[in-house]
């Protein structure tokens, strides 16, 4: 079956972002159309990038680097849940994104954003970091600002809205995640030829 990762891109203490990836997995579990799964960038400690090589080369020499790769080679397509900082994206979840290369081609990508404007410059950050990645932004995109999504600004409340626009990016992401997969099947073919073959 399809899995779908939910990325937590925050990391700061009192983060809503948890409680905002709690609220879509909850709500994405009773779908059936699809695994869902939490990553949270806590979980995953990346100093900042520190490979010798660019990860688009795909020889990673540290193992926190590898063990980060095979988390996110393990998924078909991702929700980010972000925060909107200084008109832009979180330092941590920009530099894990920065990481890796192949690991995230020819897979699907949906965003949940939150921030006293709904976090949308962040998303707009995103997508173009998606493109370059090779990854499918799907139109489709929660946005929950402070004011009506968050009761005192502090406690995370969303409206019936929000769910029924997660509903449509979640359709959006598992369709394309499956429709990319056969991308996916050839350029793990491709790499594994590529391993296989001696040196020239």
């Amino acid at each position: 079956m399809t899995r779908i990762g939910i990325i937590v891109g925050s990391t700061r203490p009192h983060r809503h972002a948890h409680d905002v990836a709690g609220w879509a997995l909850q709500l994405a579990s009773l779908r059936g159309d699809a695994t869902y799964e939490i990553v949270d960038l806590r979980d995953h400690p990346l100093p900042l990038l520190d490979e010798p090589m660019p990860p688009s080369m795909g020889h990673y020499q540290h193992e926190h680097t590898r063990r980060w790769a095979a988390t996110v080679a393990g998924f078909d397509g991702f929700v980010i849940v972000t925060p909107e900082y200084n008109h832009s994206v979180p330092a941590v979840l920009k530099n894990a994104l920065d990481y890796l290369y192949a690991e995230w081609n020819h897979k699907a990508i949906g965003f949940i954003s939150y921030g006293t404007h709904g976090g949308v410059r962040a998303v707009e950050h995103l997508r173009a970091i998606a493109g370059e990645l090779m990854m499918a932004d799907v139109r489709a995109q929660v946005v929950l600002p402070f004011a009506t999504d968050f009761e005192n600004h502090r406690i995370f409340t969303p409206r019936e809205h929000a769910s029924r626009v997660l509903g449509v990016m979640l359709d959006q992401v598992v369709a394309w995640s499956e429709a990319l997969a056969p991308l996916r099947r050839r350029a793990e073919a491709e790499r594994r030829a590529r391993a296989a073959a001696p040196d020239a």
